[in-house]
């Protein structure tokens, strides 16, 4: 098992090179320069062509990113801003809990909307109760985040006046950002709950376990639930990563500073040490995440837990 957890570790060294070089040669590619967005359209050429070279953007491309590499790896230096002028390493820890908070209780309240209405409409089909969950979960799948932060905003903040429509100071100020985010993910997860759960109370064991005389409750939560758990699991912790590194459109509608506002901010003006930093934090912070879903698998399936036990041999 542990053989394989460092084997897991060490595979995302490649995938955050990957990531390093694939978004360095997208903001290589795009036109401007670091120096005229620092001093400004109508700055002196002479100013801009010496600060091109003393950021070294005079160099050719893979001498760029093999500076940029030696620092990262060496130093653990990932650059300065270009418009703050501070270590961009300092403004992903700052805003990083914006982003955590928003995106740990959007998949918590998630979890605990869309898999008890999975279970309840599949063990219910058919039921009334079934029919208002699945269309409700369709419907929220299909509204895009942006319509719904709007309309949220609209009722909320300018109709009602209970909730601020932006900032991040107080914990009424993530409301409406973690509802936005927490709809869609609890209509996603009740449609795979209730589909996962319908193929699996129809299989052989299930029917033994009710002809031996188990409970029904020991039936749906003991042997059909635990059993169709794993692509549940899976679905929380992809949401859990994406929304890490998705929320760019809540952050950027409700005006919080997180990490989604700040690579937005950064791409507009070509900062490219704070993109790179932004994006290759969000990668490594996704893959740790699929691994920790990975061998969160071996404690619901045993299995799944033997396979890891013969792999690490």
């Amino acid at each position: 098992m542990i053989k394989y957890v460092l084997y897991r570790f060490l595979l995302i060294i490649p995938i955050v090179f990957g990531v390093s070089f694939i978004v360095f040669t997208i903001l290589s590619l795009t036109p401007g320069d670091p120096a005229r967005l620092i001093l400004g359209e109508y700055a002196d050429r002479a100013a801009i062509e010496e600060l091109n070279k003393k950021l070294g953007f005079d160099n050719p491309f893979f001498v760029r990113y093999a500076m940029y590499l030696n620092d990262a790896i060496t130093k653990f230096d990932f650059g300065t801003s270009y418009l703050t002028k501070e270590p961009v390493l300092k403004e992903v820890i700052t805003r990083f809990p914006y982003t955590l908070t928003i995106a740990s209780l959007s998949v918590l309240m998630s979890a605990l909307i869309g898999v008890p209405l999975g279970i309840l409409s599949a063990v219910k089909q058919y039921s009334l109760a079934d029919g208002i969950a699945s269309v409700s979960a369709m419907f929220l799948a299909a509204v895009p985040g942006f319509w719904l932060a709007m309309m949220f905003m609209f009722i909320f903040s300018l109709w009602m006046g209970i909730l601020p429509a932006s900032g991040a100071t107080s914990y009424r100020h993530f409301i409406m950002p973690v509802l936005t985010m927490t709809l869609p993910a609890a209509a996603q997860l009740l449609r795979l709950t209730r589909s996962t759960m319908l193929e699996t109370i129809r299989q052989d064991y299930i029917r033994t376990a009710r002809a031996k005389g188990a409970t029904e409750k020991s039936v749906i939560f003991h042997h059909a639930l635990m059993n169709a758990l794993l692509p549940i699991i899976t679905i929380l912790g992809i949401n859990f990563g994406t929304q890490l590194a998705g929320a760019i459109v809540v952050e950027t509608i409700f005006s919080i500073p997180g990490l989604g506002q700040l690579l937005v901010t950064s791409i507009r003006n070509k900062d490219i040490p704070q993109v790179m930093a932004c994006t290759l934090f969000m990668a490594t912070l996704f893959c740790i995440i699929i691994l920790f879903v990975d061998l969160l698998y071996a404690f619901v399936d045993p299995r799944i837990k033997a396979k890891y036990a013969r792999v690490s041999k």
